[in-house]
């Protein structure tokens, strides 16, 4: 039987996200799939009241090496093995999400944001196929009209020691993605290899960075065949990610986007949409597989 967990990275703020997320992977994935759900050590109590057999919280510094130390009356963390620059707060957020799979004894990880819920069943199956995980790629994607992805792609090479490449280069980034804990462990081995530092060191080191970019180029770039051959371009998620906040009529544009082979949607946190926004979109797209046909009703509110 194959083995999947779901692990997410939240935080206070996203807590009632993180619940509708919770609550939708016990109700959507097969029995055996655990929930990993990682946050900081103050908010650890409020998330403790998602704890269950299937859910399992976990303070995040207990996935950091101890040289990393966060500064008194800051939010600042430093590494002591480099203390310049001090770790940025959205990379130390990757590290932490890279030593959480990489410590996995799970044959597939589905990285899920606060944001994401999932609105249909899915199975391991869907992620796996003669023995090769599931590989999000869509090709071509990335060129100077994205200069931050650009920049994510030649930090990645550089880690990985790989020789540069032109654009325009594959986009591996989603909020729902299937990452194979054994390549990832190979990979960070590579890191630290070519680097000459342990990996947390090597990649919390960087002003900028992006762990799907890196998983990418390593699959794509040193694996190859032996990793990429179960390759997609389909996210399996129905996404939002523009910054202004959805309304009611938004949100019903934006569900009768679900695809058949939509298994989760994301309305980005940054978008500050409503809660009760959020909660009807979604109640819509569950409705909407539970009567098997796609909605096109206005969202009622709630």
């Amino acid at each position: 039987m194959t083995r999947i967990a779901v692990i997410t990275k939240s935080f206070a703020p996203d807590f009632e996200l993180c619940v509708a997320l919770n609550r939708s992977v016990l109700e959507n994935a097969p029995d055996t799939v655990q929930h990993h759900i990682i946050v900081p050590r103050p908010d650890l109590k409020l998330f403790g009241r998602l704890a269950s057999a299937r859910t399992h919280i976990r303070c995040d510094a207990d996935l950091l090496p101890p040289t990393f130390v966060r500064l008194p009356f800051s939010n600042i963390t430093v590494n002591l093995r480099r203390p310049f620059p001090p770790v940025r707060g959205w990379i130390q957020q990757q590290v932490i999400k890279l030593a959480a799979v990489a410590a996995s004894a799970d044959d597939v990880v589905l990285i899920a944001d606060s944001d994401v819920e999932f609105v249909r069943r899915f199975t391991a199956e869907m992620f796996v196929r003669d023995g090769k995980v599931r590989f999000f790629c869509k090709p071509n994607q990335v060129d100077k009209r994205l200069p931050r992805h650009m920049t994510w792609h030649r930090v990645a090479r550089a880690l990985l020691a790989l020789p540069p490449a032109e654009p325009p280069y594959p986009d591996y980034i989603s909020s729902l993605v299937a990452w194979d804990p054994m390549i990832v462990r190979r990979m960070l081995a590579r890191v630290a290899a070519t680097t000459g530092r342990p990996w947390p060191t090597a990649i919390a080191g960087q002003i900028d960075f992006s762990e799907c970019v890196l998983y990418g180029v390593f699959v794509d770039g040193v694996s190859g065949a032996s990793a990429n051959s179960f390759a997609s371009d389909d996210p399996l998620c129905l996404l939002y990610w523009e910054p202004a906040p959805l309304n009611l009529d938004g949100a019903a544009h934006f569900i009768r986007g679900i695809r058949p082979t939509d298994i989760a949607a994301m309305i980005s946190s940054k978008s500050r949409t409503p809660l009760g926004v959020r909660e009807a979109a979604f109640a819509a797209l569950r409705a909407a597989h539970n009567t098997g046909h796609r909605s096109h009703e206005p969202v009622e509110d709630h």
